[in-house]
């Protein structure tokens, strides 16, 4: 069964919140209820990568500044190489 939650917006915001729901013919808690699964999904995602890249980077599995900038600079280049890998 769905919880209630109370949250403060301010005036603005609850001005385009108020706006949006007329426009779209929905209840202002479904499109808050929908923002908030948008952003968690969004911040989990995230925070995902971050936790598989320091992953990578305590295995060793990385390319080099040195790989980097050396790929980067032959960007647009004839002679343009493939990333590098890890």
């Amino acid at each position: 069964m769905p919880q209630m939650l109370s949250v403060r917006l301010n005036p603005e915001t609850e001005s385009r919140l108020e706006a949006l729901a007329k426009r779209s013919k929905r209840p202002k808690s479904h499109l808050a209820a929908e923002a908030i699964e948008a952003y968690l999904q969004a911040e989990e995602a995230q925070l995902e990568e971050i936790r598989q890249g320091i992953d990578d980077l305590d295995s060793g599995r990385f390319a080099g500044h040195r790989q980097v900038a050396r790929w980067l600079r032959s960007w647009g280049s004839a002679d343009e190489t493939k990333p590098p890998r890890a």
